[in-house]
């Protein structure tokens, strides 16, 4: 098989010439604005922040879909470059710069972890001041899951409305300033939250047609055969009893070191 049959060079062939029929500078979508980059044509700059024991879905869902956008760069950043440890640790992956080497990014998303690592990263001031810098710079700030309570302890979210995951909304609510909102995601301002883990996938689809237009995002989609048609309706904590619940925080615990 050709390269220019490649399955990568295929997408990018498709994802390219939708994004070229789109209107290139801002399109309107429900009264939002859809910015171009700010580099004048070049993709966004999208960091995703790696610590110890973040959950792996968490970043790996929103980069397979935001690495399909347009000339996008997707970097896994942490304190030090390196391979990272899941909650698990059974899985790493590679942060290829460290924190000292990135200093403005167009998009930042910050996962979360198991109450080990989202604890560990909501104490650790040398990520809480460099988020809060990437803040200042970014178009979107994004979070995944319990990814939400790092960016509140960062300071971010004091008087917003916000999502997380599901047993840990009474924590972001009563220890911070912000409105939890049941909900997949949850836009305020430029800062978007996910709820938990499988969640960061429609975020980032979500931001992908901010960052673009719909139709770039519908590709995307279609292009990693989004369609989910899980064998459970059990996926949502507010229609679950309190066994099912307990049994599901359990089943994370056990998993977790």
């Amino acid at each position: 098989m050709s390269p220019s049959t490649t399955r990568r060079n295929v997408l990018r062939g498709t994802l390219a010439t939708t994004a070229l029929a789109a209107t290139p500078t801002v399109a309107a979508r429900g009264g939002e604005a859809h910015a171009a980059p700010a580099d004048g044509g070049a993709g966004p700059r999208i960091g995703i922040l790696l610590y110890d024991g973040y959950s792996l879905l968490d970043p790996t869902g929103p980069a397979e879909v935001l690495s399909r956008l347009p000339n996008a760069t997707v970097t896994m950043i942490a304190e030090r470059r390196g391979a990272v440890r899941t909650d698990t640790a059974d899985v790493a992956v590679v942060a290829e710069r460290s924190l000292a080497e990135v200093d403005g990014l167009d998009v930042l998303l910050v996962p979360g972890g198991g109450n080990r690592g989202t604890l560990a990263a909501m104490r650790n001031h040398v990520l809480l001041r460099w988020i809060r810098a990437m803040h200042r710079r970014t178009r979107w700030t994004t979070s995944v899951c319990t990814g939400s309570l790092v960016l509140a302890a960062a300071g971010l979210l004091e008087g917003r409305e916000a999502t997380t995951y599901w047993a840990s909304a009474d924590y972001l609510q009563s220890t911070f300033d912000v409105t939890y909102l049941p909900r997949r995601y949850v836009r305020s301002g430029k800062i978007v939250t996910a709820a938990g883990v499988s969640a960061g996938v429609d975020m980032a689809l979500y931001l992908a047609s901010l960052i673009t237009d719909d139709e770039t995002a519908k590709a995307i989609q279609l292009a990693i055969e989004y369609d989910p048609q899980p064998p459970f309706d059990a996926g949502n904590a507010s229609h679950a009893g309190p066994e099912l619940r307990q049994r599901a925080l359990e089943s994370l615990a056990a998993s977790q070191v």
